[in-house]
């Protein structure tokens, strides 16, 4: 980490007030304290993070010092090698700040096969813990399990269902799949018999006799009735009155169970949450139209998610996946975090899929949903992204995913992102040529307060590199500032936007700059100095006055970091001339 780095991450620390979720400070006067070992873990199953001792949060993290650095770092490098397992190879520093040494050590997040990292004197079960908000917490024994559990595939749904055969499927759903393999996969299904295409597909396995049984992916997907054997692989949906839950004297508006095989639970579920929805009214290019509150998409997406990939361990089989609907959002739950390389942060970029249940998958890309052609999922890692889409033709906010390790989250905002207000507030700054994607991160600026890049790209669709682009000129523009630089950026609004009753009048910085440049070449550098101006917003407006002609470059070419800036001829003549006409 360079010094510089350091220095953004304290004054960010500083900023909040308080720890954060990926760094961790403590004064460490005494030796290592005894929570680091908690501490090491949680980052290493989590996102990763950074350590820094020497530092005093009481105090305003003013740096403390350290008695003898060098041998704290090389008891750090022991910790992380001998007690923690797996080992761990955090980059350690010593770094000089503020007139004392302090020392820094980052730790790369483990790899999914190698989660999770724990304590050797308190062994796997208790010594493994995750990093939430700025603590660390313990790993109950499901949660250790399911980290286990990502470190191969899980074989689950190819496990025998004893005692259930072919005659407990769906005669007609069964039919209809065994058409579609010899039609779309004709290499491997073609010339295969009935029971020999169901076999090859793994809707039927070995049992222990030697007999065909169906698997428990193969009932899930084609199954006449798959809860008469697991009660609880269901969906229950619940309507609640009240933000709060059940603090009403009406304690539900609705309250269903679906059940059936995963083709009709997601019907059927659907359904359900349609018919519990209203419609409002959103404006868009066309004017204003009325939709419905959750986009069809979108739900169909997340229920089908929450069903393909819980977890369907021996643990897990005892809960079901979970719908709840409130007036302020709509809350999807499943059994079973995450699986794979799969990130929270990765969701729904190109490519990025993982199957936990991948033979149930497989067999559902060619089942279609009843009365549809179209089929159950696609496996192709597109459902996230045509579900970010769909909110986001909606004007609504991206939903918020919360892996807890044990279960997966899905949370979609109850609003409409580009109401009229808000549509009426942006055009009330008065900039033109906003994209669509930057009107949207400033009505999420608006209601959320601040954004980092990858919560910008989540809400918008755009790449890394659009985003970053369109960050820097809403920067520019002076309708967002931004505080740190790198993994540390974030946005919020400026205060342009926060002004008197939400409008502000638009900045016109030509006049500072005609004025800090005088009769002088000066450079970007010099005239930030000079205006107190961003770079960005001086960059933006050198190359409006550029292309206005009110401004020249000087020697360099616009491409090096010596350019410098004049008034042209023709300014200088004109308010000379206007001077004295006055």
């Amino acid at each position: 980490m360079l010094d510089v780095e350091l220095a953004e991450i304290v004054d960010n620390l500083r900023t909040i007030g308080t720890d954060i979720a990926d760094v961790e400070v403590k004064k460490a006067h005494g030796g290592l304290p005894k929570s680091l070992r908690e501490t090491l873990s949680g980052f290493a199953n989590t996102r990763g993070g950074v350590v820094v001792l020497g530092l005093d949060e009481t105090q305003g993290f003013a740096p403390t010092g350290l008695p003898d650095p060098a041998r704290l770092a090389a008891d750090l490098g022991s910790m992380c090698s001998e007690d923690m397992e797996p080992p761990l190879r955090p980059l350690i520093k010593v770094h000089d700040f503020e007139g004392a040494q302090i020392l820094v050590a980052e730790v790369p997040e483990l790899d999914p096969a190698r989660k999770p990292c724990y304590s050797r004197g308190a062994g796997i079960t208790k010594g493994s813990y995750v990093r939430v908000g700025d603590g660390d917490r313990r790993l109950s024994a499901y949660e250790v399990q399911m980290m286990l559990s990502s470190r191969g595939q899980p074989r689950e749904d190819e496990q025998i269902v004893s005692g259930v055969g072919l005659d407990h499927l769906d005669a007609a759903m069964v039919d209809a799949l065994v058409a579609r393999l010899r039609t779309s996969r004709p290499y491997a299904f073609k010339d295969l018999d009935r029971l020999a295409v169901l076999r090859r597909a793994k809707v039927l396995v070995t049992g222990d006799s030697g007999e065909d049984v169906a698997s428990l992916g193969g009932l899930l997907a084609l199954g006449r009735y798959p809860q008469e054997h697991f009660p609880q692989l269901m969906v229950t949906f619940v309507h609640y009155p009240t933000e709060t839950g059940g603090r009403s004297t009406e304690r539900f508006l609705d309250n269903v169970t679906l059940e059936g095989p995963v083709p009709v639970m997601v019907r059927d579920t659907l359904a359900t949450v349609r018919r519990n929805m209203s419609r409002r009214a959103v404006v868009g290019g066309a004017g204003r139209q009325d939709v419905w509150e959750y986009p069809e998409t979108a739900l169909r997406e997340a229920v089908v998610n929450a069903l393909v990939h819980r977890d369907l361990s021996g643990g897990a089989r005892g809960a079901q996946v979970q719908v709840e609907m409130y007036p302020d959002r709509l809350v999807i739950r499943n059994p079973g975090g995450l699986f794979g390389p799969v990130t929270v942060d990765s969701l729904g970029e190109e490519g990025v899929s993982s199957a936990r249940n991948a033979t149930l998958i497989k067999i559902l890309e060619d089942v279609p949903l009843p009365g549809e052609i179209r089929t159950v999922c696609e496996n192709r890692g597109s459902g996230i992204r045509a579900m970010l889409d769909s909110l986001l033709a909606a004007g609504m906010s991206p939903p918020d995913f919360n892996d807890k390790i044990s279960s997966f989250v899905v949370v979609f905002p109850n609003h409409t992102l580009l109401g009229e207000e808000t549509v009426a507030w942006i055009t009330g700054l008065g900039e033109k040529g906003l994209t669509d994607s930057q009107c949207v991160a400033l009505a999420l600026l608006r209601q959320e307060e601040i954004l980092d890049n990858r919560a910008y790209r989540n809400a918008t669709g755009v790449d890394s590199r659009v985003a970053t682009s369109e960050l820097r000129d809403l920067v520019a523009r002076e309708l967002v500032t931004q505080t740190g630089t790198r993994r540390w950026a974030r946005y919020q609004l400026s205060w342009r936007t926060t002004s008197t009753k939400g409008q502000s009048s638009r900045a016109d910085r030509r006049p500072e700059l005609l004025v800090a440049l005088g009769n002088e070449t000066l450079s970007r550098a010099e005239l930030v100095t000079r205006t107190g101006l961003s770079d960005q917003t001086i960059r933006r407006w050198l190359k409006i006055m550029r292309d206005e002609g009110s401004v020249d470059i000087v020697g360099s070419s616009l491409k090096s970091r010596h350019v410098r800036y004049r008034r042209t001829y023709q300014d200088l003549l004109f308010h000379s001339e206007g001077t004295d006409r006055d």
